[in-house]
């Protein structure tokens, strides 16, 4: 998958970014069809000299739908981990609904075929 990262006005680690990606690279198991991603990394409270919490946000675009989820928590990792939980569930949930037998156009569709073979008889001769 394509990440595109981005350290709000500040520099990030080498490592925190690998960290990052190798997380990320894990929802491939559990969508098969992630086009890109956007990570945006900040820090709450930048503006005076104590960072209160650090904020990790990201967008994953699938065929059809783009998935935002925004944690933050004491460090980047711990708040990467919140994201990974969101992320997987909103994935499964979203696959499961494109996957679904029993959803309302497929179950009328498959409606519409069997009331269609119960009318046609053929003539007897």
């Amino acid at each position: 998958m394509r990440l595109q990262m981005h350290a709000v006005k500040f520099t990030a680690d080498q490592s925190l970014l690998d960290f990052i990606q190798a997380k990320l690279d894990k929802l491939d198991t559990f969508h098969d069809r992630i086009i890109s991603g956007e990570v945006f990394l900040r820090l709450e409270g930048a503006d005076s000299n104590k960072i209160k919490e650090k904020i990790v946000e990201v967008r994953l675009m699938i065929p059809g739908k783009e998935i935002f989820v925004k944690e933050h928590d004491k460090s980047f990792e711990s708040a990467t981990d919140r994201v990974m939980d969101v992320l997987k569930d909103k994935l499964v949930r979203c696959k499961q609904k494109r996957n679904d037998i029993s959803s309302p156009a497929i179950a009328q569709a498959t409606s519409i075929v069997e009331t269609e073979d119960e009318v046609f008889e053929p003539d007897e001769l």
